[in-house]
């Protein structure tokens, strides 16, 4: 029987898993059989998530870590912990993120462009980098997946530090599929629209906005967390093993229009 979605056996790492498009995600791939471990940097957030997933699946597949992915050690003790709990890490999503106060250039301070730049692009590549040595010494390969945003391909006006961030992920996830097949190591990135979360609940509540943005989504609604279990659980998956290097936008048509 073909059961490309099955990730039974299989673990996974999910930095910002504690809420918003990587909770969603979590919940998939938990739900298709893999054992997941979240991470999050704040503790009680993180835990609540964590006993929600064990609620909805096997309490013994889901894993909680606390820490910062913009700190080089704190991600290598995180990630050590998460192999140890899962025994094999055969994807990481790298999903952990931070958004950006709306600053014109004219206006804006090198320590908030950094602010932005130390999670959004070195927290991907601690993350991405911790994964790929130990994906590379196991020899079976596996799947890197970067959370970057539709920022990436649009102009920004007042975010240039978000989008740039988010367009350095993109181009990042390039590099390392050409650089990493040779590990049988895929690597691709996501890229949400507008999507409900804590991070965009100003936003989507606001009404002018809504009123100014909703008309430009061909599917007229905002994204849900649970629109990204899919597109997860494919990246993770045997059936995605000849898809790599791509950019995998997810906006109800918004970019398209």
């Amino acid at each position: 029987m073909h059961t490309p979605f099955d990730l039974s056996g299989r673990g996974v790492v999910v930095t910002g898993g504690n809420g918003g498009i990587g909770l969603g995600m979590a919940r998939a791939l938990l739900a298709s059989g893999a054992g997941v471990a979240i991470w999050g940097s704040n503790a009680e957030k993180t835990e609540r998530a964590r006993a929600q997933l064990a609620a909805g699946g096997d309490p013994a597949r889901v894993h909680a870590f606390v820490g910062d992915v913009a700190d080089e050690a704190q991600v290598e003790t995180a990630f050590a912990a998460s192999v140890a709990a899962l025994g094999r890490v055969d994807a990481c999503f790298a999903n952990a993120g931070v958004s950006a106060r709306p600053t014109p250039l004219l206006q804006m301070s090198h320590e908030e462009f950094r602010r932005v730049m130390r999670v959004n692009v070195d927290g991907v590549f601690f993350t991405f980098r911790a994964a790929a040595r130990h994906m590379a010494e196991r020899g079976e390969g596996g799947a890197l997946v970067a959370t970057a945003s539709t920022a990436a391909i649009e102009g920004a006006a007042r975010n240039s530090h978000y989008g740039a961030s988010k367009g350095a992920v993109t181009s990042y996830v390039r590099a390392l599929a050409v650089e990493l097949a040779r590990y049988r190591i895929r690597v691709n990135s996501i890229l949400p629209g507008w999507i409900v979360t804590d991070m965009t609940a100003r936003a989507t509540s606001d009404e002018k906005f809504t009123g100014a943005v909703m008309p430009r989504i061909p599917a007229r609604r905002w994204g849900e967390i649970d629109d990204f279990g899919g597109i997860a659980v494919y990246l993770m998956s045997d059936a995605s093993a000849y898809h790599t290097g791509e950019q995998f936008v997810i906006d109800g048509g918004y970019t398209k229009f």
